[in-house]
């Protein structure tokens, strides 16, 4: 062994395949280093997006080409860094290894293991930014992503290969709803990937913890840019967090990933860019911000059967301040995805949890994934949900109102309260086929609001018991339901 400790064989191979001959190579200094950022001189055949080697151990990324100068994103810094250090090219771009071995782990954007559990296991590497599948490689999505939720499922479906956006003030339940996503893909064969970015460690700790008491962390892996992180880091984020998904993907697996949340991603860049002297545009955001996302966004997507089948559905969580949906990235996300589930304060505050509101949210392709059963029961059930918020104004003038009318909205006062769900608590789709069906049979009709949820309860219970499927027809469905509810009573 050498003094540093490198195998002699490692040493014998590279005199083997070493040839003498003139090589040239070029040689860049640092300038400045501050906030993340490093200003390199003498680099001219720098590319974009090239990993940089720097003399003291740092690594950047090559993100902004000036006429005299590169300005690069630090990666890994050292205490040692300074202006002055020399800088050489790689002719490498970003990559990380994927695979099974991922499973279960933390890792930083990189690839490195955040956890203790050891070194992570060899297997192929893929780069991070890459391009979304062509429209050759796709196909319609057509298979339901269940999330446990009794709302989503139900009035808002979620396809395979959906990216539906999670949007609402802080504090509201977004990454709750997200974090039931996960742990609701137990034993449905779906690989999930929990992208955390500029969360506090607080949080981050809370989200591991909750995933591994709920025994989700066996299909799921976290890619973690904590808040103290560099801001490079924090860009990287979620397309390492894609890049896990992706390999699955093309292997034919279906995948879940959800990005908590681009707000500080956006944020992030907004960062970069300012501090890269990138000409600021709206809100001081850079102009290709909605690039960004949308070339993120556009790897989620379901494969045909020619490319494995599998897929990839996308669940990004963004922040608003004070209910402000037409904030400017808001609105960009929006546009992006397929759909948004919005999740309201004033719900939150009056105990309706999840605080969904259902008048903004919308799912644009899930009802063409949702099972046949689940669809014909809940039919016109959003439509009616709205009217009776509609009439449920009419209450409040204390005037009296038509035999008929007081029963379309007692009716609607039972659906809001079997809408509400305990957190961290996802639910079977058995189940949920088995409320709707008492629902639109009429038998809460006569329940007290209070006894709901007891009922509920029961229900539930009488399901995971007999252990029925979604794939049985309606009239057995009906038989059971009644017998169940003939029973509680």
């Amino acid at each position: 062994m050498r003094d540093d400790d490198t195998p002699l064989a490692v040493h014998a191979e590279w005199l083997e395949g070493y040839s003498y001959k003139q090589r040239l190579s070029e040689q860049g200094t640092v300038v400045s280093v501050g906030d993340g950022i490093a200003w390199i001189t003498g680099l001219p055949s720098a590319r974009m997006d090239e990993i940089l080697q720097l003399e003291d151990g740092t690594t950047a990324l090559a993100f902004h080409l000036a006429r005299n100068r590169i300005g690069a994103i630090l990666l890994r810094q050292t205490e040692r860094l300074t202006a002055g250090t020399t800088a050489f090219l790689t002719g490498k771009r970003l990559s990380m290894v994927v695979g099974d071995g991922l499973l279960g782990r933390v890792i930083d954007p990189l690839g490195a293991p955040l956890d203790d559990g050891g070194p992570l296991e060899s297997g192929v590497s893929r780069l991070l930014d890459v391009r979304s599948p062509p429209i050759i490689a796709r196909d319609f999505v057509k298979q339901p992503m269940y999330t446990g939720n009794k709302i989503v499922d139900a009035l808002i479906p979620i396809g395979k290969g959906q990216r539906q956006l999670i949007i609402g003030d802080n504090g509201t339940g977004k990454s709750a709803l997200a974090v039931d996503a996960v742990i609701n893909q137990r034993g449905k064969h779906v690989y999930c990937v929990y992208v955390l970015i500029g969360q506090k460690r607080s949080a981050v700790v809370n989200t591991i913890e909750t995933l591994r008491r709920a025994g989700a962390l066996d299909y799921t892996t976290l890619v973690v840019a904590e808040a103290t992180a560099m801001p490079g880091l924090k860009y990287l984020a979620p397309f390492a967090g894609c890049t896990v998904a992706d390999a699955w993907t093309w292997q034919g697996r279906d995948t879940l990933i959800v990005y908590d949340d681009l707000t500080n991603h956006a944020r992030s860049y907004r960062e970069l860019s300012l501090l890269l002297r990138r000409p600021p545009g709206r809100e001081a955001y850079p102009g290709d911000i909605f690039y960004l996302h949308a070339r993120l966004l556009e790897r989620s997507t379901r494969l045909s059967a020619k490319h494995g089948g599998g897929s990839i559905t996308a669940l990004p969580i963004i922040e608003t301040e004070q209910g402000e949906i037409s904030s400017y990235i808001p609105t960009n996300l929006i546009s992006i995805t397929d759909g948004q589930i919005y999740l309201d304060h004033d719900l939150f505050a009056r105990g309706f949890l999840p605080a969904i509101d259902v008048t903004r949210s919308v799912s644009r392709i899930g009802g063409n994934a949702q099972h046949p059963n689940i669809k014909k029961e809940a039919g016109r059930m959003k439509l009616d949900y709205l009217q009776f918020l509609e009439l449920e104004v009419f209450t409040r003038f204390g005037s009296r109102l038509e035999a008929s009318m007081e029963a379309r909205i007692h009716r609607g006062q039972l659906l809001r309260e079997m809408l509400k769900q305990d957190l961290l608590a996802p639910l079977s789709i058995e189940f949920q086929m088995a409320w709707m069906v008492a629902y639109n049979e009429g038998l809460f009709d006569h329940i007290e609001l209070h006894l709901v949820k007891e009922r509920l309860a029961y229900l539930q219970r009488q399901v995971e018991h007999a252990r029925v499927s979604i794939e049985e027809g309606r009239d057995q469905w009906k038989t059971l339901v009644h017998a169940w509810m003939s029973e509680a009573i």
